[in-house]
């Protein structure tokens, strides 16, 4: 992993306990910013990166961390939150978890144990930011097919052959195959197999024939 394209953000009022972390982090070859509110992380513009996660205290000056968590979901803000807290607040760390935390710590937070959930952290954001890319792409070769395309497309996934398909729409089965051939192609796929795992996870559902 490079460690260097990863971004650590650090909500946390304590000054000594952001300086301590950013500085374990720094030693681990993280880059880190670190802010001491709600207010001033929606204030800042962070840097670019490839994955990136929140260490969030539970308890803030402005909006305490359940809260910030709230927040960040109105906003659409996806990356994975740590948080980190004083006490054991056990119903705060069950309500944070079922907020969708990756693991709730309690300070002093032992060293390797955050690196461990953190690295954890930012191998999930990886893998969200790759499937967003990958919904994105499907989203553009879905776009170059025509209506009459789409329309052929479900009724290929749903396991009708090209005269079925030709009886559906009324239309030859010659023109059912050209469609079918610009379908396949336009989606970059070989078989139908294929076409139906893509449209799957394009949430594309097979046309229901008439009989």
């Amino acid at each position: 992993m490079e460690k260097e394209q990863a971004l650590i953000i650090i909500v946390d009022d304590d000054p000594s306990v952001r300086k301590s972390m950013a500085r374990l982090l720094k030693t681990a070859g993280y880059v880190s910013v670190s802010f001491g509110s709600a207010e001033e992380f929606f204030s800042a513009a962070l840097p670019d990166a490839d994955s990136s996660c929140l260490v969030l205290d539970l308890n803030l000056p402005d909006l305490n961390g359940l809260d910030l968590q709230v927040e960040l979901q109105t906003r659409d803000y996806r990356m994975p939150i740590v948080f980190i807290s004083g006490c054991g607040d056990i119903p705060a760390s069950v309500k944070a978890m079922k907020q969708g935390a990756i693991d709730f710590l309690t300070k002093p937070v032992d060293e390797q144990i955050l690196i461990r959930v953190l690295e954890e952290a930012l191998q999930q954001d990886r893998e969200r930011r790759a499937d967003l890319e990958e919904r994105h792409e499907l989203e553009q070769r879905l776009q170059c097919l025509t209506p009459r395309e789409y329309e052929v497309m479900r009724f290929v996934i749903a396991g009708l052959l090209n005269k079925q398909i030709a009886y559906e729409l009324g239309i030859t089965e010659k023109t059912v195959k050209v469609h079918r051939g610009q379908v396949m192609s336009k989606l970059a796929v070989s078989s139908v197999a294929e076409l139906t795992r893509l449209a799957e996870k394009a949430g594309i559902s097979p046309a229901e024939p008439r009989s």
